[in-house]
């Protein structure tokens, strides 16, 4: 349990930090199942604006340190080669 006041402090920090960072995850998860559900229909057109719009979001969250660089670049990846399996 925390007992001076800059640990109390860095406790309250914490709390905030760790809702914030799991809404951020969590935003980060829906756009990646929203590229995927319009994968599954076999629209290529509507999967590649959904795959646009995810793009700076998993950069972003990757540059914040919500997830990390590697998760990031290897979502991409299997993102885009499931979109462009739809065009070919």
């Amino acid at each position: 349990m925390a007992n001076s006041a800059g640990s109390k402090k860095r406790a309250r920090q914490a709390v905030v930090r760790r809702a914030r960072n799991a809404s951020m995850r969590s935003m980060v998860r829906t756009y990646v199942k929203k590229v995927f559900a319009q994968i599954q229909t076999g629209n290529y057109v509507d999967a590649s604006k959904a795959l646009v719009v995810a793009q700076p979001v998993l950069d972003g969250m990757a540059r914040k340190g919500i997830i990390t660089k590697a998760k990031a670049g290897r979502t991409m990846s299997r993102l885009n080669a499931s979109v462009k399996a739809l065009q070919a």
